[in-house]
């Protein structure tokens, strides 16, 4: 009768409502998020081009070492100021936020603010 929906593909379908209007330049990349139940990783990508230009996750051998659980907040505070370092290193200090299709709240928002306050802007 009625088919059960994941929550993953509703997810799914508000990232594809997102990306039709979000897209990386190379002036203004764009910092994709996904947040899986274990882990979170971190991406700047240039549509334009199809090439990522920056990535860090909670697997990273600097995170994990630092951190007991990769899927907590305090993980994603340290991918969101490792991205930006290394986003700042490339010389990218202006970004455009994607979080995926997943609510701005928890990870993704300690993620966000992390890198807004290591150097980052969107």
């Amino acid at each position: 009768m009625f088919k059960k929906v994941s929550k993953n593909l509703t997810r799914l379908k508000r990232h594809k409502r997102v990306r039709n209007k979000v897209a990386g330049t190379p002036v203004r990349p764009r910092l994709n998020v996904y947040r899986s139940l274990n882990n979170i990783y971190a991406q700047i990508i240039d549509d334009v081009a199809g090439n990522t230009l920056v990535a860090a996750s909670s697997l990273d051998k600097e995170i994990k070492d630092q951190v007991k659980t990769t899927g907590n907040k305090e993980a994603a505070q340290l991918v969101g100021k490792l991205v930006a370092q290394k986003a700042l290193e490339k010389g990218i200090t202006t970004v455009t936020f994607d979080r995926g299709g997943y609510i701005y709240h928890g990870r993704v928002k300690a993620l966000a603010e992390s890198a807004r306050e290591n150097g980052l802007n969107f």
